[in-house]
C-alpha cells in the first residue's frame, strides 16, 4: 500500500471504527477511553526508547485496566448517592 492510500485509508477506518461505540455501556466506554489514551501515551514513551509498539501494548493494557478501576469508583460512588437518598426518604417520613 502506498503512502498516500494509507493517509486516505487509516482516517476512514478511525471513523468507521468509533461507530461501534455509539450504543457502548458506560463500562465498555471507560475501559476503552483508559486503553486509548494508555496506548497513545505508552507509544509516544515507547518511542524514546525505540519500542513504540510494546509502549503502545503496555500503555493499552494498563489505560484499560485503570479505565475499569475508575468505573468501578463511579459505581460505588452512584450506589453511595442512591443509598443516601433513600436513606433521606425513609428518615423524613
Amino acid at each position: 500500500m502506498t503512502l498516500r492510500a494509507a493517509r486516505l485509508a487509516l482516517p476512514l477506518l478511525a471513523t468507521l471504527s468509533l461507530g461501534a461505540c455509539a450504543d457502548a455501556t458506560r463500562t465498555e466506554r471507560n475501559v476503552g477511553t483508559g486503553a486509548l489514551g494508555g496506548a497513545a501515551l505508552g507509544g509516544i514513551i515507547g518511542s524514546f526508547s525505540g519500542n513504540a509498539g510494546w509502549g503502545a501494548l503496555i500503555g493499552g493494557a494498563g489505560g484499560a485496566g485503570a479505565g475499569y478501576l475508575y468505573e468501578q469508583s463511579q459505581r460505588a460512588q452512584d450506589r453511595a448517592y442512591w443509598q443516601g437518598r433513600q436513606d433521606s426518604r425513609r428518615y423524613r417520613r
